[in-house]
């Protein structure tokens, strides 16, 4: 982990973040990691951002209160927790304090919601025309389905990815995690970074609109451009590839394995490895685009040789091979694989008011020469740094205000 005090790449960078849950708080954190001063602004009506109750598990505290949650530990931490109560002028004046010192302003309220609080980006960005302005919403700030609540699991389903993803004759299947809203928030995070350089480069600030479905629809990647190329529906292949054959996970006697035959070469070695010189030479699986096309004859052939191995004989032949192929870890072997150790992908944050005295979260994976990342700061409890950021920022007729 690098020291605390070295200056990351954004390091000067200010960042008011009126985001909650996991799109935004996502760029921020990561945003945060690489050096910007992060200010997450959370309502004391609802005890701050809705993650901090989405547990268990969750850190024991000293004081046993539950607002650290392993969720929302996930993308808070390198963040100023600030109690502001919008609703009030109290609140508002605070936050539009931080505003005026602000680079960046992210937010997720539904379209529309905060112009009654005059924080939307119409007059934010009229006030200060250096700001970069980003909003996240379900499906945009314009269109038909405006006015709808964005949630994962809905732009999971609105964007096609549940209709490509689960077993062939099974239902369709959301991704294990929230990847709409991760992806989304990297893309918020691109498009803040562009923004900057731009303002950078002409003084000019601008707005940026971001949407979970816009951002799942683009990460349709291949298979969406299959379909835009012939028309024709992608299907559902649980873990088989649309464009490669054999790319998918097959059972050894004890478990099972990834394979990964990318190209025609890797193939013809593979079933010589196996003594299976009948795949190598038959006609059918001569090229990647036949195998395609007959990939119902020739999988089962595969399957049928490899379960007379074990999981390790299959991956220590196939390396042997020179083929792709790897191991399928749980969370724990993942996460604890020598592989991680050595990457820095698990990380130790000392954390005064958890028992254990640090909390332990997934580590960043960039891994910059000149300006490594840092965890300075923990997961923030709710509303602890209100008057820090107050002292911080200098804010005129905010001396003291009491946190959370």
């Amino acid at each position: 982990m690098a020291p605390s005090d070295t200056k990351g790449a954004l390091d000067g960078l200010l960042i008011l973040d009126l985001s909650r849950i996991l799109a935004g708080p996502t760029a921020t954190q990561l945003m945060g990691d690489m050096g910007a001063t992060v200010i997450k602004i959370e309502n004391p009506k609802s005890n701050g951002d809705d993650t901090r109750a989405w547990g268990p598990p969750y850190a024991e505290t000293h004081d046993g209160q539950s607002d650290l949650s392993a969720y929302f530990m996930s993308s808070n931490r390198n963040k100023y927790s600030v109690s502001a109560d919008l609703s009030t002028e109290e609140g508002r004046e605070l936050v539009r304090a931080i505003a005026a010192k602000a680079d960046v302003v992210i937010e997720n309220y539904k379209p529309g919601g905060l112009e009654k609080y005059g924080f939307d980006h119409a007059t934010l960005c009229a006030q200060y025309p250096t700001l970069v302005y980003l909003s996240i919403s379900g499906f945009g700030q314009d269109g038909p389905n405006r006015d709808r609540p964005g949630y994962d699991l809905m732009a999971q389903g609105y964007g096609g990815i549940m209709s490509l993803t689960g077993p062939a004759d099974g239902q369709p299947m959301k991704v294990g995690v929230g990847i709409a809203d991760v992806m989304c928030g990297m893309y918020a995070t691109i498009g803040i970074l562009a923004a900057l350089r731009h303002r950078d480069q002409t003084g000019e600030g601008q707005y940026i609109d971001l949407s979970l479905v816009d951002s799942q629809m683009a990460w349709l990647i291949n298979e969406g451009t299959n379909f835009l190329t012939s028309g024709q529906l992608p299907k559902r292949r649980g873990n088989a590839h649309p464009n490669i054959v054999p790319y998918e996970v097959f059972a050894a006697s004890d478990g099972h394995i990834l394979l990964a035959a990318g190209n025609d070469g890797q193939f013809q070695r593979m079933a010589l490895e196996f003594d299976r010189s009948d795949l190598a030479e038959d006609a059918r699986y001569q090229t990647n685009p036949l195998r395609i096309e007959n990939r119902e004859t020739l999988i089962p052939q595969i399957a049928e040789t490899f379960a007379k191995f074990t999981a390790q004989q299959l991956l220590q032949k196939l390396q042997n091979a020179g083929v792709p192929c790897g191991p399928i870890y749980n969370v724990e072997q993942a996460l604890t694989s020598d592989q991680a150790q050595a990457r820095g992908m698990v990380v130790p944050v000392p954390h005064a008011d958890t028992v254990a005295g640090e909390v332990s979260l997934l580590g960043n994976p960039l891994k910059f020469s000149a300006t490594p990342v840092t965890f300075r700061r923990p997961p923030p409890r709710f509303g602890q740094d209100t008057q820090t950021v107050i002292e911080m920022l200098d804010i005129v007729g905010k001396s003291s205000v009491s946190d959370g």
